[in-house]
């Protein structure tokens, strides 16, 4: 299976992150896409560099306004003077524009880049630094290029890319999300002969960002198993069972919640309900959104997936028959981040 992967994610290095107001150390570093280079290229993995794409891919997802607003944040953050006053090298934000503060109307674009900040983001967990739309731009490259492998001929691609993607929406970012690589990815199979795809997502937490951009379509089935937001867990307002689409998209959302402390016996079963929804779709190529953070091992969720999990869902994708194209999602035990991966990746080609 070819994989693509970019030294570039390395621009967007933050350090950390603000948490009910505190700093905390980031989870989401460099250390991450290094880890998935190394497990690549040990275990001989095809290799492939991102291409440009340029931004029609993009903005084919995205509001231009949010693209235009990334590409800026940080200089503009730099000229209104904010690394002196108050001493803030990241951008974060200040105040958010909820709609009921303008009597249920859209905020027009604030004055201030520490206002306008919160125009588009949904938590304060998710800093702009001075890198960091060049490597969310170099992500969404590297699933473009898997993308693309897969409509040449490959029977499946992995793109071991970070910042991750699936908390992002049409017009809003967070999650440690900027650019919805998985979504873009499938926007531009579409666009490029797949008349119908499907998105599973098996990050353990949800894809709210992929559900809202996809949630009134009928081209694009979104499916995602996660540890039940209900229960305290990200992103809180989405991911319940009961939220299935709307219009033109009405049933072609489906949500698989697990309670804290599932294990495999709750979890494969639920990857592999949602391979066989998808299935029953006769999607023509299949997007994986492949986070890791699942596992039983990493700090980030209550879930208790093992490797054989991995696997077996690894096998339960392959299950559906088509093209796949893998995009990297979460995983936060840099240590097991590697084997995590390619015990899914190993199990897609064992079930092949």
């Amino acid at each position: 299976m070819p994989a693509v992967w970019t030294d570039r994610h390395r621009l967007h290095a933050p350090g950390f992150g603000v948490w009910l107001g505190v700093a905390i150390p980031g989870d989401e570093e460099p250390e991450r896409g290094d880890a998935l280079r190394e497990a690549l290229d040990a275990s001989g993995f095809d290799r492939h560099e991102a291409t440009a794409h340029g931004d029609e891919p993009v903005l084919a997802v995205h509001r231009p306004e949010m693209v235009e607003f990334l590409s800026r944040a940080h200089r503009d953050w730099v000229v209104a003077g904010h690394l002196d006053d108050p001493g803030q090298p990241l951008v974060v934000p200040y105040v958010f524009a909820l709609p009921q503060v303008t009597s249920g109307r859209r905020c027009p674009r604030p004055a201030a880049i520490r206002a306008e900040v919160g125009t588009y983001a949904m938590d304060t967990m998710t800093p702009i630094g001075p890198g960091t739309y060049a490597a969310a731009r170099a992500a969404a490259d590297c699933a473009l290029t898997a993308a693309d492998l897969v409509l040449q001929g490959a029977p499946a691609a992995y793109a071991a890319v970070r910042p991750p993607g699936h908390h992002a929406g049409r017009d809003f970012y967070g999650g440690s999300c900027y650019l919805n690589n998985a979504a873009i990815a499938a926007q531009h199979l579409c666009d490029n002969g797949a008349g119908r795809v499907a998105i599973i997502d098996i990050d353990a937490h949800h894809g709210n960002g992929t559900q809202e951009i996809f949630w009134d379509r009928g081209d694009v089935w979104f499916g995602s198993v996660h540890v039940d937001p209900g229960a305290g867990w990200f992103p809180h307002f989405a991911g319940f069972a009961d939220e299935r689409g709307a219009g033109a998209g009405a049933g072609a959302t489906r949500n698989a919640v697990l309670a804290p402390g599932a294990g495999d016996d709750e979890w494969v079963p639920a990857v592999r309900a949602l391979a066989d929804e998808a299935l029953g779709g006769r999607p023509d190529v299949v997007v994986v959104s492949l986070g890791v953070d699942a596992a039983e091992s990493d700090p980030e969720s209550p879930l208790r997936v093992t490797l054989s999990g991995y696997l077996a869902a690894g096998a339960a994708l392959a299950g559906i028959g088509v093209r796949t194209v893998f995009v990297q999602e979460g995983g936060y035990d840099v240590a097991a981040l590697g084997a995590l991966v390619l015990a899914v990746l190993d199990g897609y080609e064992s079930g092949s």
